[in-house]
């Protein structure tokens, strides 16, 4: 193999298909990243037996050929090139990368005995990047985090018709987003249950084309793969991979939050409202928040060696007519701040029940508007000490 490429082409490429390297690879040849010259490309790919990771960029080719290298060295030693065209040449036992003055050489790992990179399925639809990658991030903050609940570290995506929506769950919030995207053809509805750090991935890395699209596999072509297709920085860039096993739990009823009091109030406020009080909240600790009729005030303290309280101006409406029916809840405060943060408009909406009741948060664009129905996030409220 004989390739001459931009460093910056390079580099881009390396760093982003090393990213998807195994940290304790179960076999040593996992962690090579594979090189493959052919026609006026050069394709880079990774593979852990559960995600793929490929990009395609423009290269001048003298010499067809593949190679297998270190990825996490390669990925070094791409990052730190002059800005001068890079040169690849390998042969049956080395890659050398020449940059202006400076040269590498790296043992080549045996090609044969890695892995075979699972094939793209059919397109089933595709969305707007910018679109996706906002409403993944949305959702992918109520993923859970422990790996001994797989399950939970998972978004659920649910295509039906033109509509795709995407919904996580840790146990303790929810999350769920609505978008339009365009279906390849008219299918049945179909669901998935995609790990939360690939779909981010996917979604953030993807935005420099047109479109992304979404592959999954069914019936013979494989069940359990789904694939996303995108255009990067500097080339297309695809990544597979291996569906989450176990049942989702039925989570969407709980969304139909049927209010009995709701708050409306800025959403910039009251973020750094919680941010400021949340100083001094005991560990394990809720972050109280005091409803009256034209503000809430957030409460917290650390026994007897802290306290904080911070006032925000509201619009405060009792749904039932008979008095409010709660005037405190208990809030994590670093769920209340990734539900704030995930939010993409000016004011937010507080729907509550009940104390101890699940809280509905909602987008508003303005403080009298309707809240917005295409995304939802529900936390659950922890008890307040009497």
């Amino acid at each position: 193999m004989k390739i001459r490429v931009e460093r910056d082409v390079l580099a881009d490429a390396v760093q982003w298909v090393a990213r998807s390297l195994p940290n304790r690879p179960s076999v040593p040849i996992l962690a090579g990243l594979r090189l493959e010259a052919a026609g006026g490309d050069v394709v880079l790919s990774t593979f852990d037996y559960e995600t793929s990771a490929k990009v395609t960029i423009p290269a001048d080719v003298k010499d067809e050929g593949v190679a297998l290298v270190s990825g996490r060295l390669l990925a070094d030693i791409a990052r730190s090139l002059p800005a001068k065209p890079v040169d690849l040449t390998s042969d049956d036992t080395k890659l050398e990368i020449t940059c202006g003055s400076a040269r590498f050489t790296l043992q080549l790992l045996p090609v044969a005995e890695y892995p075979d990179l699972p094939s793209m399925p059919a397109s089933t639809g595709t969305i707007t990047p910018d679109m996706f990658a906002q409403a993944v991030s949305q959702v992918v903050v109520a993923a859970g985090r422990d790996e001994l609940l797989p399950v939970f570290t998972g978004v659920r995506l649910e295509i039906e018709g033109d509509t795709l929506s995407l919904l996580a769950t840790d146990r303790y919030r929810m999350a769920l987003k609505e978008l339009p995207w365009n279906p390849a053809k008219r299918t049945d509805d179909a669901a998935a249950l995609v790990p939360a750090r690939v779909l981010s991935e996917s979604s953030k890395s993807m935005t420099a084309g047109e479109k992304i699209s979404l592959s999954l596999a069914g019936g013979d072509a494989g069940d359990g793969l789904i694939g996303f297709e995108g255009e990067g920085n500097n080339g297309v860039r695809q990544i597979t991979t291996r569906l989450l096993d176990g049942e989702f739990p039925k989570v969407r009823h709980l969304m139909n939050v049927q209010p009995a009091v709701t708050v409306r109030a800025n959403t910039s406020e009251v973020v750094a409202a919680v941010k400021r009080v949340a100083l001094v909240a005991e560990r394990n600790t809720s972050l109280r928040m005091m409803i009256a009729e034209d503000h809430i005030t957030f409460e917290a303290a650390t026994g007897d060696q802290a306290q904080a309280v911070e006032a925000v101006e509201a619009t405060v409406v009792d749904e039932t007519g008979n008095g409010l029916a709660m005037n405190a809840a208990g809030f994590n405060p670093h769920y209340l701040l990734d539900a704030l943060n995930a939010l993409d408009t000016p004011y937010v909406n507080f729907g509550f029940t009940a104390p101890g009741k699940p809280c509905l948060l909602t987008p508003l664009v303005e403080i009298d508007g309707e809240p917005s129905t295409d995304y939802k996030h529900v936390i659950m409220l922890m008890r307040l000490p009497q």
